[in-house]
């Protein structure tokens, strides 16, 4: 059983910062593409940014020079620096990761996509 637990969602004000972190933990082999996204009411979850097994990174173009995604592939974690941020910014920010795993089938390792429980991020005056 693989799990995603992501922390350091809250309330924050215009052009202010938070640090979000989300850590693996489970039956992991390795750990593939890591990434964050995000979705607000009645609209569908976007993607944020996503980083490689090598640190390769991208970002969505309305958070490119604010927020910076980074892991630690030791810890099998990855966080969300995100700075200046906007009350546009406010949503459900989720973590993903594609995750090989053990399982009773040949070949015996497969990948799979996994997703954390959601932590709510409010940019408000």
């Amino acid at each position: 059983q693989v799990q995603l637990v992501e922390s350091g969602g809250g309330l924050v004000q215009p052009g202010g910062s938070l640090r979000l972190s989300c850590a693996a933990s489970g039956s992991i082999v390795s750990i593939n593409d890591m990434g964050w996204y995000r979705q607000v009411p009645g609209k569908q979850r976007e993607l944020v940014a996503r980083i490689t097994s090598g640190s390769a990174t991208n970002y969505a173009d309305p958070v490119k020079g604010r927020f910076t995604i980074s892991r630690d592939n030791a810890r099998n974690t990855v966080y969300l620096q995100m700075n200046s941020l906007k009350p546009e910014d406010t949503a459900v920010y989720y973590c993903n990761a594609e995750i090989r795993v053990y399982t009773s089938t040949y070949p015996f390792v497969q990948p799979r996509d996994y997703w954390g429980q959601g932590t709510q991020v409010t940019v408000s005056s």
